[in-house]
């Protein structure tokens, strides 16, 4: 089992398989992807080390992220791999959906449980200028596809922003009202490339909180491998509401999760100073020097990510990491 200084038990790995995305979001790659490292990304048979690695160790879920990991043509491959590795009960994976209808049923054949969506926006137009894209409706028709299909486990993540999301909580209630859909509003977080950006769109999720409890919203217990959400059900609601408050008091003493990046890098936190290779152990297959290596390394995570100080480590923007 994982545990570190501070006896948090780490379940549950994020892991990037590229850093490239299609979209250009004004709060992540703002002028579009533009590669700064020439670092080749994880190989399907690299995963698979990782995969049997953390599994080893404790962890039961992995989350399969990027940039925008439908890009990578064996996703489905990586999605298989990630599955049959003993231990690993749940794999999910985060999209910005715009391949969401044409490829869920193979994602799913190959053993995908959960879907996690970007939608930053319910009007078309805002959705444009956020991501630069007009794809708002195409990705509401691939989660309309997969409901009628019967597959409900799916998220949508909303990243909260005062010009946008912020004014338009009625429309993201609706939405769930009759859909079994579960909705996760995400505080905007302070990267090295978003400072000004951040300091005019930041809204605190608390506001939505207390207007949850007036409204007879009640909290539910997340399961142990769950990502960081308070999540809140309605009986009048199909679905769910989540919180993702990273500046909130003693939101990294629930911590479960760690992350490595696209080119195998170990981060023990998001914002972390810098990521810690394991490219040597992953090219050799040596999962026993990989497993003593991120059990000795987990000694040096902190206790908080030092956000509300400012510090945003070596991430410059979330596609590096998925968030």
């Amino acid at each position: 089992m994982l545990q570190d200084t501070y006896g948090r038990t780490f379940r549950y790995l994020r892991l990037s398989i590229t850093d490239v995305c299609n979209f250009s979001c004004d709060y992540c790659l703002p002028d579009g992807y533009q590669r700064c490292h020439t670092e080749k990304f994880l190989t399907l048979d690299e995963i698979n080390c990782l995969a049997q690695s953390f599994a080893d160790l404790g962890v039961e879920k992995i989350r399969i992220t990027g940039g925008e990991p439908s890009l990578r043509k064996d996703l489905p491959q990586i999605i298989a791999a990630c599955k049959r590795t003993p231990g690993i009960k749940t794999v999910a994976l985060t999209t910005n959906g715009y391949k969401l209808s044409e490829q869920l049923p193979i994602w799913i054949a190959n053993g995908l449980d959960n879907v996690n969506i970007s939608i930053d926006s319910f009007d078309p137009r805002g959705f444009n200028l956020i991501t630069g894209h007009d794809k708002l409706q195409v990705i509401l028709d691939g989660i309309e596809n997969a409901l009628s299909t019967g597959f409900t486990n799916i998220k949508i993540n909303t990243v909260l922003m005062r010009d946008h999301s912020a004014g338009q909580l009625q429309q993201y209630f609706d939405y769930i009202k009759h859909r079994p859909v579960s909705l996760r509003f995400i505080e905007l977080m302070q990267t090295g490339d978003n400072q000004d950006f951040y300091q005019q769109q930041h809204v605190s999720g608390q506001h939505i909180k207390n207007q949850l409890f007036a409204n007879g919203w009640q909290q539910v217990i997340q399961d142990k491998a769950a990502g960081p959400a308070q999540v809140f059900a309605h009986p009048d609601h199909l679905g769910t509401i989540g919180l993702i408050m990273p500046y909130a008091k003693d939101f990294c003493s629930t911590c479960n999760r760690l992350r490595v990046s696209s080119v195998g890098k170990l981060h023990l936190c998001l914002f972390a100073e810098q990521g810690l290779s394991l490219k040597h152990y992953l090219k050799d297959n040596d999962k026993d020097g990989l497993k003593r290596y991120i059990v000795n390394q987990l000694s040096d995570k902190e206790a908080t990510h030092y956000l509300t100080e400012g510090f945003t480590g070596s991430t410059k923007h979330l596609s590096m990491l998925g968030g």
